[in-house]
């Protein structure tokens, strides 16, 4: 028998370590944790200074018998579960059911699963930090009060199966109050006037700026045509030229939520899709005989954009050996101050080693998990590179009072930027616009005047990157629970997703305007990030846990009360499919499922046929003739078109067909999706028409 047992939290993580650590050392996973609130009660004495009743999880008998004779036959038993808040709790658990002693240096942590690291830390074991178990223990009965007393009163008053939940039920609010924005959106008229314009060979754009040097909105017409009369001819001269360099900074290696955000951007990962992946890459992956399985990248679940001076000077070496000596970063960019606290308990999101090029692991990895771990590398490497520097033009050209202004920017030096750019919500990356060598004094022709009206459009709705990068600024939530939450609102039926973007159910807006009514500091952004703010007390040794639970629990409690009474019982009517079924004649309806909305018999339960919905697009099947052509979802919502006549028919196309023929050769016509918008392409020759916008 081993003489040190190590207990860690995932078979992945252990088999790593393991190897690591040698023979002296057993390790063996809890499979998370093993003592948690009973599911079938609240679990939590109100009564008795909030004290929590802990059993053992159903399931996890076995594994807890296990692990207790192998730390029974161990000198020493040393807990090695993850380096945050809930780690620290599965220490604590562990330590309680193993009966080992609270005072004793048993609990080891690490940042990465490597071996100088996990060396290093078992050389500096400490005891369990109580501080920051009370602050999960604190979370968790803050989520139980709220869910096992708002809950059930749901299911009585609107129907079962509904939760409500501190953050849950803020995010559903932000999509709510976006979609009501964009319901109560007037838009405004607004006009831009844009130009082409010559001198010698060279051409360029520009557009209206003002009259007379300063700067004038167009918002009608009348304001167009006001500026076009005073224009004289279509000679223009330059009146002034401004260069300007500029620097831009390469963005700070990810933390949890930036990771979540950029991976939506860039590679259309769901959130809980990309921890997931995350999580095995932080674990471990097999990387052949000679190295063994190895961690590739950090902790990641963190809020810090710290790097170790080790992985730096890493870092470094990888850019002076790819990319040269002027591309390293000799002035670290200062940080910009973050909302809220961060915790900074362990380190940003990077590659364990620099050295571990995405092309030396594609091998051994996934195509998912190779994707997430070149954009961690490549962020990580970009974050420690040199900035970008741009060469930046504006060129004002008059006529009379009007003047136009023309904007270029080049890159004079990419730096970071030759390995990464970081994306946005609105794909509108910074583009090169290049302006030929313009002076003062010179003159310029306008060769095309084109006014155009435009509308100011709504704000757009929440993506998942989106809302988790609002709630990371309001300060609601952390790293931990930010694709659980996004998981449960959209399960519970709240929210579902179109086109990647949130819109919230009529049953998300029935179960928000009660929660308004009756527990409103439930959804109150303050109070929620305050309550954040509170946990992180706790974990610093600032409060103690029971007095921020009685505060909170005081005033919800007059809530639950009246609640109980007053709240009315709200009838969820099914909406009428427009047909009958056609097993027993009665009315179909409408229903939500699980994957979404489907047709079921309104003379359930004796009668249990549904059917999906479908949505016909209005052309016939060009392989049958006979069928109709209907939109359907893949198992990962992706829309694709077939027959309605399936399985007669097979006729399947992941673009939309158009009710009519190519004219080239008769064949049928589809709309294709691009960047710059829908065009209309024949399915079988080289017939396109113009981009559609």
């Amino acid at each position: 028998m081993a003489d040190f047992l190590v207990i860690v939290e995932s078979p992945a993580k252990a088999k790593t370590i393991e190897r690591y650590l040698g023979k002296k050392y057993k390790v063996r996973a809890s499979m998370g944790h093993v003592r948690d609130l009973p599911k079938s009660q609240m679990g939590v004495d109100v009564k008795d200074n909030f004290e929590p009743k802990y059993i053992t999880i159903r399931g996890k008998g076995p594994v807890l018998k296990e692990l207790k004779t192998a730390a029974k036959k161990a000198k020493k038993v040393y807990l090695a579960a993850d380096p945050d808040r809930e780690g620290e709790a599965i220490a604590w658990h562990l330590a309680h059911s193993l009966d080992l002693d609270l005072d004793s240096e048993c609990r080891v942590v690490f940042n990465e699963i490597t071996k100088d690291a996990i060396k290093e830390s078992f050389k500096h074991p400490r005891k369990i930090d109580m501080d920051r178990v009370d602050a999960q223990q604190a979370r968790r009965i803050l989520d139980r009060l709220v869910g096992y007393n708002i809950s059930p009163i749901l299911w009585k008053k609107v129907k079962k199966g509904l939760s409500a939940g501190r953050v849950q039920s803020v995010a559903v609010r932000l999509i709510i109050d976006r979609e009501n924005e964009i319901k109560n959106f007037q838009p405004e008229e607004y006009w831009t006037i844009d130009a082409a314009f010559t001198k010698g060979k060279e051409t360029f754009q520009a557009s209206f700026y003002g009259l007379n040097g300063k700067k004038k909105k167009l918002e009608t017409e009348e304001d167009v045509n006001q500026v076009l009369s005073q224009l004289n001819e279509n000679e223009f001269s330059i009146t002034n030229v401004t260069k300007k360099e500029r620097k831009r900074n390469p963005s700070p290696s990810f933390i949890t939520s930036s990771l979540q955000q950029e991976a939506a951007r860039k590679l259309n990962y769901r959130a809980r899709k990309t921890m997931m992946l995350a999580q095995q890459l932080y674990e471990g992956i097999e990387l052949g005989k000679k190295e063994g399985t190895v961690g590739l990248i950090t902790y990641m679940r963190t809020d810090s954009v710290r790097i170790s001076d080790v992985a730096k000077q890493e870092a470094i070496d990888v850019i002076q050996s790819e990319y040269g000596e002027k591309f390293v970063q000799q002035t670290p960019p200062k940080e910009k101050a973050k909302s809220g606290k961060t915790q900074d308990a362990h380190e940003a999101i990077r590659p364990t080693s620099a050295m571990r090029t995405p092309a030396s692991v594609k091998p051994f990895l996934s195509r998912d998990q190779h994707r997430l771990y070149r954009l961690i590398w490549e962020r990580f490497i970009a974050s420690q590179m040199a900035p970008a520097v741009m060469d930046t033009m504006s060129v004002d050209l008059m006529n009379g009072e009007v003047q136009f202004r023309a904007t270029g920017s080049k890159v004079k030096f990419p730096g970071f930027m030759k390995v990464y750019i970081e994306g946005n919500d609105d794909q509108s990356d910074e583009k090169e616009n290049f302006l030929p060598d313009l002076k003062e004094g010179e003159n310029a022709k306008s060769e095309n005047i084109d006014p155009k009206q435009h509308f100011t459009q709504p704000p757009p709705r929440y993506t998942e990157a989106r809302l988790v990068k609002m709630l990371e600024e309001l300060g609601i939530g952390r790293p931990s629970t930010y694709a659980p939450t996004l998981d449960t609102i959209q399960k519970r039926g709240y929210v579902s997703l179109d086109n990647k973007r949130f819109i919230p159910t009529e049953l998300g807006e029935i179960v928000l305007e009660l929660i308004v009514e009756f527990f409103p500091e439930i959804i109150d952004v303050e109070f929620t990030a305050k309550m954040e703010k509170d946990l992180d007390s706790v974990e610093d040794g600032q409060i103690r846990w029971v007095r921020i639970i009685d505060e909170f629990y005081k005033d919800f409690e007059v809530h639950l009360d009246k609640a109980e009474k007053e709240m009315e019982k709200i009838e969820i009517k099914d909406e009428y499919a427009g047909e009958d079924c056609e097993e027993c004649q009665n009315p179909m309806v409408i229903k939500m499922g699980r994957y979404g909305k489907f047709m079921a018999c309104s003379n359930f339960p004796d009668c249990r046929n549904t059917k999906p919905i479908v949505k016909e697009i209005g052309v016939k099947c060009p392989v049958c003739k006979e069928g109709n052509v209907i939109e359907r979802k893949s198992k990962k919502k992706r829309i694709f078109y077939g027959c309605d006549r399936y399985p007669s028919c097979e006729f399947l196309s992941w673009d939309k067909p158009i009710d009519r023929s190519c004219p080239k050769c008769n064949e049928m016509l589809i709309e294709k999706k691009l960047k710059k918008g829908n065009q209309i392409q024949c399915s079988t020759c080289d017939y396109k028409e113009e981009h559609q916008q």
